[in-house]
């Protein structure tokens, strides 16, 4: 970890920032070969960027479809999207998952986090305002019914916490990363309590999941970190295994305040840093390219 130079004046003071910098926290040594390195660097980010346009234009013709089906297809091409990037997954389930509507809550490590997550426990993404300026990963994050957020607003808070209570009551699925900004993996931050919020107005359980990524450098997405670095450093990677762990479902019935089911949520993304896939773990693992053939967000 590195203590990040302090903020600058036209950053609001109040936003969560990280001391992690992309010099010390995303380094990585990227052995082997430079030109066989670099050419399936190539390959995978031209697969990738690939599934990613293909998205853009498709999902809008998936509006008419169910909602289990446009599901499905979501889970499919967030797992192709990642394979197509050279990352191996590792899924562990929680031994009673969770059904129907939910706030799912993550630590915030990179821009993986999002179709990782998508792959796994599809629903609205809660991201800040400047993702919807985006090149092609603005328009798909639209697309997909993310709610954007202006962070510097906060006045528009509770509001944006109506809206995603209506949407749990309606049935709904929220992703929110609560730490507000992206840390390296080494270490998280706080669960910002706002979120939490909603899940208590809808009587919803909150879903923690814990993610990680070994090695933890190439996938951390931290500080002033340029999007099209972070996308050449995972390709050129190789190697990279993310895990997601869907830890047990907790009960908003048991908690008073949102405070306190917020620290009960960071509590149990934080125990669980230590633990490892047992060998019940289903898993989808790809490191090749992906021939035939999404950033940070605040809560």
């Amino acid at each position: 970890m590195n203590t990040a130079s302090a903020p600058s004046p036209s950053v609001s003071p109040w936003l969560p920032t990280a001391p992690c910098t992309p010099g010390r926290c995303a380094a990585h040594p990227g052995p082997g070969c430079a030109t066989v390195r670099t050419l399936l660097a190539v390959s995978r980010l031209a697969a990738g960027v690939g599934l990613v346009l293909a998205g853009v234009v498709c999902a809008p013709l998936t509006a008419p479809l169910p909602t289990a089906v446009r599901h499905a297809l979501v889970r499919h091409w967030c797992r192709a999207v990642v394979r197509a990037f050279g990352v191996r997954v590792r899924i562990t389930d929680a031994d009673a998952p969770a059904r129907g509507p939910l706030l799912i809550v993550a630590n915030h490590i990179s821009w993986l986090d999002i179709p990782l997550l998508a792959a796994v426990l599809p629903g609205r993404m809660l991201a800040k305002r400047e993702v919807r300026t985006w090149p092609v990963l603005g328009a798909l994050a639209a697309l997909g019914g993310t709610l954007f957020i202006d962070r510097d607003r906060l006045r528009a808070l509770p509001g944006t916490v109506r809206t995603m209570t209506r949407t749990l009551a309606g049935g709904g699925r929220l992703i929110v990363f609560p730490e507000g900004s992206t840390w390296c993996g080494r270490a998280g931050g706080a669960f910002r309590p706002a979120a939490f919020q909603a899940a208590l107005d809808s009587s919803v359980a909150v879903q923690p999941v814990r993610l990680e990524y070994r090695p933890g450098g190439p996938a951390a997405f931290v500080g002033d970190d340029p999007l099209g670095a972070s996308l050449w450093r995972i390709a050129t990677a190789g190697g990279l295994t993310a895990e997601v762990r869907i830890l047990d479902p907790i009960s908003t019935g048991r908690y008073p305040d949102r405070r306190s089911l917020a620290l009960a949520a960071q509590r149990a993304v934080a125990s669980d840093s230590a633990k490892r896939p047992s060998s019940s773990v289903h898993q989808w693992v790809s490191s090749r390219p992906a021939v035939a053939s999404s950033s940070r967000t605040p809560a």
